[in-house]
């Protein structure tokens, strides 16, 4: 479960942040998708996290 909700997270995370970034050009798309991903992976875990305690 912790591994598909930080799968879910990533994809999600960096999904938003390539479309928040998209407008800045393709280099500034990337960096904020990565960001993205980052983020929804920590989120993704602490939601596993909660849920599986």
């Amino acid at each position: 479960m912790s591994k598909l909700l930080t799968f879910l997270g990533a994809s999600l995370g960096g999904s938003l942040g390539w479309w928040l970034g998209a407008g800045g050009g393709i280099m500034t798309a990337f960096v904020v998708s990565m960001l993205g991903t980052g983020i929804g992976m920590y989120a993704g875990r602490r939601i596993a996290g909660r849920l599986l305690d």
